[in-house]
């Protein structure tokens, strides 16, 4: 099956320098994911502490266009279940909405405990101009996972030939969509603190 990927020991992830370096971001993100939902377990206790951290998370699935909070969960399943990543990364996405369409409609006043999750309901609430924002994004983020199954593929760098191929149409997309991000912060920051003649 196409979908499905060659399962790697786990030996050859310290081994092969590709397969290291998908190891060590999977490591990096799990560890920036565990400090932060411990920060604000402690700043809001442990249920309120898991929502904010799950729509932290999908802030960044959403609305940066690179696939690192995906992997928390891509890089898993590719080492369990042999699935290529960028099959798990739309199982990523559909719960990132589906996490957001649920909180949006149930209990929208939780997106109010941190600037991100403002700016975040603000991005999901305005589909003009800020939806440009997740197209962008969900862009980058599947070239980006779609180049992080060929770390896994492979063995050394040279042999990333779909990296090296596409490297500079995705370098385009990340720039576009962070500069659109950026953007959507400027306005955001615009009409909270209601400086209304700079939109003039």
């Amino acid at each position: 099956m196409a979908n499905v990927a060659r399962k790697e020991p786990l030996h050859k992830f310290v081994h092969h320098s590709t397969k290291r370096r998908a190891l060590i971001k999977f490591a990096l993100v799990l560890t920036i994911f565990i400090s932060y939902f411990y920060y604000v377990y402690l700043k809001f206790g442990v249920e309120t502490g898991f929502v904010i951290t799950i729509l932290t998370w999908s802030f960044f699935v959403l609305a940066t266009p690179v696939a690192d909070a995906g992997f928390l969960l891509d890089f898993p399943l590719r080492l369990a279940v042999g699935v290529k990543m960028i099959y798990t990364e739309t199982l990523v996405w559909l719960i990132a909405i589906s996490v957001n369409l649920w909180f949006v409609f149930t209990d929208a006043g939780i997106y109010g405990a941190t600037p991100i999750l403002e700016l975040l309901y603000k991005i999901i609430t305005t589909p003009y101009p800020y939806w440009i924002v997740i197209i962008l994004s969900a862009t980058g983020t599947f070239l980006s996972i779609y180049f992080a199954d060929e770390l896994v593929d492979t063995t050394v760098h040279k042999e990333r030939v779909k990296f090296q191929k596409h490297k500079h149409r995705y370098a385009l997309v990340a720039l576009l969509a962070l500069f659109a991000l950026v953007f959507v912060v400027y306005l955001h920051l615009v009409h909270s603190l209601n400086i209304n003649f700079l939109l003039q």
